[in-house]
C-alpha cells in the first residue's frame, strides 16, 4: 500500500498540474523534487495516522475518515513546503486540485480493494476470468428483518466464505423499495418471487426481538417455500450488541409451537428449595438433570443428586460443578448451561450448594433411608423412572417394579426420614392409560394420594405433563437425525397428536406446582396446542430446504413412512381424567380433582403386584395393573420378552 500510495501520489501532483495548465505538464530543475518528494512527507503522515494499520478487507467508515484527514494534512503541509521553498510554477489552485484528487484516488483504491478481497458481487464484473473469491460456491441468503440485527448480520456475512447476501425482507413500508448497504429491501407479499428470483438457498431470520408468536407466523409463511431457515437467538441469548454468523441456528420445534413464557412466579421457586437440603433421583436423565441446573440457582443448602446410572451420574455432576465454580466466581456474563441461559436479574447467588452424587436405586430402601439421614433431606424431586412406552411393554415387571414400587419405597422412606415435600413427576400417558407405563405412572400417583390421606408429616405433590422437546427418545431428535441420514422419516400414524413443551419451561413449572401442594394435589401444565406429528414432520423436511416426496411430488428429497402404532402407543394423550379442575395464581397451572383409593384398598393390590413380579407373572401383572387403575385399556397383547402365553 506504501508503494502504491507513492506512485499514485506523484502521478496526481502531475495531473494536478497538466490540469490547472492546459496541457501535459512534466518538471524541469527545482519544482521536480518537491512533486517526487511528496510521497515522504505524505508516508510520515499517513503512518501517523494509521493507514497502513487497517486490515483492508474490513476497512470502515473510522478508517475513510482517517483518511481524509490524513490526506488534507498532507496537501496543506506539501503546499505550505512548496512555498516556503520559494519554489516558482506552483499555482495555488494546484494544492486544492491535488487535495481533492488525492482524497478520491487514496480513499478510492482503499475502497476498490476492499470490495474485491471481500467478494463484493457488485464488482464480479472487474474479475473477469479470475474466481478471487469467487461467490458461485457461497449459498445466496435473504435476510428477513432489516433492522440493527439483519444490518449487523449482513455485515457480517459480507466477510464469509459460505454465505453471498443478496437482499432484505421486511414488513416495514418505510423500507421497502430502499437499498440498505447495496441490497435492496423486498416486501414480506414478494417474498415466493424474492426465493426464486434470486435464487435463494436460505432464509435468515434476523428478529431477535420479536415474539414467538411472530417468529412462528415467519416460519409459517416460509414453510412451504424451497429454503433452509435459520434465525438468530432471541435478544436474552445474544450479547449486547453483537451479531455473528455463529449465532445463527436451524428452526427449533421451540419456534414451531410459538409459546410466549409467562413469568415465573420467585417466591414460589425458591419455597422448597432456598436454604433447603434437596434430592432429585434419576438425576441424570433429561428432566432430573434440568431440574439439578435450576436448583441450583435457587439457592439450596445442598443439593444430592441421587442416580441409578454411572455415566449419568458423572455427567450431571461434572456439568454442575463447572456451575458452582462460575458461581463462586460471580461471573453471570458466562453462566450458560446447556444453552440455557438463567434468568437471574442481575443476583448471582450469595451461597454455592454442595452437591453430592450418589449412586443408587429408588427401590434399594436401605440406602434410600441412608442417604435422606445422613444429609437431612427436605424436599425431594421424583424424576426417576421408565418412560420409553415401548421399552416398558417389552420390560413390564422391570416397567411396574421402578415406576410405581420405586416410587412407593421412596415415599415411604421419606415419611420415616421426615422429609418435608415429596413431588412426583408423572405424566399425560397416566391419564386413561393404554401402556404399561402410563399404568404404572398413574399407579404411582394413586400410591402417593393414599399415602398423603394417610399422614401429614410429608406434603406429597404430584405434577402431570405432556411430551418435552430434547428429552431422552423424544421424536424431534429422531427426526433430526432421519433428516440428516436423507430419509425416511418414521411416523407412527398420520392422526397421532402430541403437546411438547420445552424442558426448562416444564421443570420451571414442575418447581412452581410443587411448591403450590398442600398434600395429595395434582397439578397438571398447560401444553398448549396440540401437534399432529405428521405436520411436524412435513415442516422440519420443508424448513431445512428439502421437500416432501410422495404421490403429488414424486421427485422431492425426503418420503415419510407411517409405520402403525407401537405396542401401548395411543393416537391422542390427555392430561385430565375427569373435568374437575381448578385455576392456581400461575395460568398454565391447574389443579386436578382425581379420584383415589384408600391405602385400605390399595395395600392388597400392591401385594400382589410386588407377588406377580417375583414369579414373573406378567398375565397376572396386566390382571392387576387393569383392576389398579380402573381406566387402563392395555393397546396390545403382552409383549413382554419374558413373557410364555402357555402359561
Amino acid at each position: 500500500m506504501l508503494l502504491i500510495d507513492s506512485v499514485v501520489l506523484v502521478s496526481i501532483l502531475l495531473a494536478s498540474f497538466s490540469i490547472r495548465l492546459g496541457y501535459w505538464y512534466f518538471p524541469q530543475s527545482d519544482l521536480a523534487w518537491v512533486i517526487f518528494g511528496a510521497p515522504v512527507v505524505a508516508s510520515v503522515i499517513f503512518l501517523r495516522f494509521g493507514l497502513y494499520r487497517a486490515v483492508i478487507r474490513y476497512i470502515g467508515f473510522k478508517a475513510l475518515w482517517a483518511i481524509v484527514q490524513a490526506v488534507s494534512l498532507y496537501a496543506l503541509v506539501w503546499g505550505v513546503v512548496g512555498f516556503m521553498a520559494a519554489v516558482d510554477g506552483i499555482p495555488r489552485s494546484v494544492i486544492l486540485i491535488n487535495w481533492v484528487l488525492s482524497l478520491l484516488v487514496i480513499g478510492g483504491v482503499r475502497i476498490f480493494a476492499r470490495a474485491l478481497l471481500s467478494g463484493n458481487s457488485n464488482f464480479k464484473w472487474l474479475m473477469f476470468n479470475f474466481k478471487l473469491n469467487s461467490q458461485s460456491d457461497k449459498k445466496q441468503v435473504l435476510v428477513y428483518g432489516a433492522g440493527d440485527a439483519g444490518v449487523q448480520l449482513v455485515s457480517a456475512l459480507e466477510h464469509s466464505s459460505e454465505y453471498n447476501p443478496v437482499g432484505f425482507v421486511d414488513d416495514a413500508q418505510a423500507l421497502q423499495g430502499n437499498h440498505i448497504r447495496g441490497l435492496n429491501v423486498y416486501s414480506v407479499d414478494a417474498i415466493e418471487g424474492v426465493i426464486s428470483k434470486l435464487k435463494v438457498d436460505e432464509v435468515l431470520i434476523a428478529m431477535p426481538s420479536a415474539s414467538r408468536a411472530r417468529r412462528l407466523d415467519i416460519i409459517n409463511q416460509l414453510e412451504p417455500q424451497p429454503v433452509l431457515v435459520r434465525m438468530l437467538p432471541g435478544v436474552s441469548e445474544l450479547a449486547e450488541g453483537k451479531v455473528s454468523i455463529g449465532d445463527l441456528r436451524e428452526v427449533s420445534i421451540k419456534d414451531l409451537l410459538g409459546r410466549e413464557s409467562v413469568e415465573a412466579n420467585k417466591a414460589l421457586l425458591g419455597k422448597n428449595i432456598t436454604g433447603k437440603v434437596v434430592v432429585v433421583t434419576g438425576a441424570g436423565g433429561s428432566i432430573g438433570s434440568e431440574l439439578c441446573r435450576q436448583i441450583v440457582f435457587l439457592k439450596p443448602k445442598a443439593l444430592v443428586l441421587y442416580e441409578m446410572s454411572e455415566y449419568n451420574l458423572y455427567e450431571i455432576n461434572a456439568e454442575l460443578l463447572i456451575l458452582n465454580a462460575k458461581l463462586k466466581e460471580q461471573k453471570q456474563s458466562e453462566i450458560v448451561i446447556k444453552g440455557h441461559v438463567p434468568n437471574l436479574n442481575g443476583e448471582i447467588s450469595e451461597h454455592v450448594p454442595v452437591i453430592y452424587p450418589i449412586l443408587g436405586s429408588v427401590n434399594n430402601k436401605t440406602r434410600l433411608a441412608n442417604v435422606f439421614e445422613r444429609f437431612g433431606v427436605d424436599t425431594i424431586y421424583h424424576a426417576a423412572a421408565y418412560k420409553h412406552v415401548p421399552m416398558v411393554e417389552f420390560n413390564n415387571t422391570e416397567g411396574v417394579d421402578n415406576n410405581l414400587f420405586g416410587t412407593l419405597c421412596a415415599a415411604q422412606v421419606a415419611i420415616e426420614s421426615g422429609v418435608e415435600t415429596f413431588v412426583l413427576i408423572s405424566t399425560d400417558k397416566a391419564v386413561r392409560p393404554t401402556n404399561t407405563m402410563g399404568a404404572t405412572k398413574r399407579s404411582a400417583e394413586l400410591v402417593l394420594q393414599a399415602l398423603a390421606a394417610k399422614q401429614s408429616a410429608t406434603k406429597f405433590t404430584m405434577v402431570r405433563f405432556g411430551n418435552v422437546l430434547g428429552s431422552s427418545g423424544s421424536v424431534i431428535p429422531l427426526f433430526k437425525q432421519q433428516i440428516k441420514a436423507g430419509g425416511p422419516l418414521t411416523v407412527t400414524d398420520e392422526n397421532m397428536i402430541r403437546y411438547f413443551m420445552t424442558i426448562p419451561e416444564a421443570v420451571e413449572l414442575v418447581i412452581q406446582a410443587g411448591a403450590m401442594g398442600l398434600g395429595g394435589d395434582v397439578f397438571v401444565l398447560d401444553m398448549g396446542k396440540p401437534v399432529r406429528i405428521d405436520d411436524l414432520a412435513k415442516k422440519m423436511i420443508r424448513l431445512s430446504g428439502l421437500e416432501v416426496k410422495d404421490e403429488t411430488h414424486p421427485d422431492g428429497d425426503i418420503e415419510i413412512k407411517y409405520t402403525g402404532l407401537r405396542p401401548g402407543e395411543k393416537l391422542y394423550e390427555e392430561l385430565l381424567i375427569g373435568d374437575n379442575v381448578s385455576e392456581t395464581d400461575n395460568p398454565l397451572i391447574m389443579r386436578a380433582q382425581e379420584e383415589l383409593l384408600t391405602w385400605h384398598e390399595l395395600s392388597p393390590i400392591l401385594d400382589e403386584l410386588q407377588n406377580a413380579i417375583v414369579k414373573c407373572d406378567q398375565a397376572k401383572l396386566r390382571e392387576l395393573l387393569i383392576k389398579l387403575v380402573p381406566g387402563f385399556k392395555p393397546q396390545c397383547d403382552i409383549s413382554d420378552l419374558l413373557y410364555k402365553s402357555d402359561q
